[in-house]
């Protein structure tokens, strides 16, 4: 499989409470969150839709799996119209989760990954078929790039400036060059950047 990952962002790269302002998205005194909703045109959430139904299974951190748990995996079909094909992705394909401490997930079809995850996550990419989806995940994602795990990665640019939350890219961390594969820009300012991870970026001598 493909490991993808998705993710909702600022201008100035925040990644925290996008769709919602949950108690747990206001950690470390975030109170902007829910500065997605709404943004996207059609065009953009039928994108969405059709990126969640190529996923064969899905990798997420604690945080963003309890969120979705809470949110996804309690709802109906009939409470997010519109959104169908991710409810029905995300409630019967499997989920794995990256987690030293999560013992017994209540959402069905999970397996969590608690040992050495990079040498989980490689037999998962040695499987047949076409994405394990990475959604939000912030630290996850990271973690992932960092260990050149990551085959493609898609940026939902939401055209705002928090100036505060939690960061996608932390200020000072490892560099990565990458490859624009897809680009395109939506009738309210949404851009969606697809790329390919590509080695070190090259710089000039000093």
């Amino acid at each position: 499989m493909k490991l993808t990952t998705m993710t909702q962002v600022t201008i100035d790269g925040v990644m925290q409470g996008n769709g919602h302002a949950s108690d747990e998205e206001r950690r470390n005194g975030f109170e902007r969150g829910g500065w997605a909703r709404g943004r996207g045109d059609a065009e953009t959430h039928a994108f969405i839709n059709r990126t969640y139904q190529r996923a064969d299974a899905f990798l997420f951190g604690r945080r963003t799996y309890e969120i979705f748990a809470g949110s996804w995996g309690s709802l109906t079909e009939r409470d997010v119209p519109g959104w169908e094909p991710v409810m029905r992705a995300l409630n019967t394909r499997p989920k794995y989760v990256a987690s030293t401490t999560l013992t017994d997930p209540a959402w069905p079809g999970t397996t969590v990954l608690s040992g050495d995850v990079a040498a989980a996550v490689r037999e998962l990419k040695a499987e047949t078929g076409g994405e394990l989806q990475v959604h939000g995940s912030g630290a996850l994602t990271r973690w992932l790039l960092e260990n050149d795990l990551v085959d493609e990665l898609t940026l939902l640019v939401v055209p705002v400036i928090l100036g505060q939350g939690a960061r996608l890219f932390p200020q000072t961390g490892p560099d990565l060059a990458l490859d624009l594969v897809e680009s395109r820009v939506d009738s309210k300012g949404v851009t969606i950047q697809v790329y390919r991870p590509a080695g070190r970026p090259q710089y000039a001598a000093a």
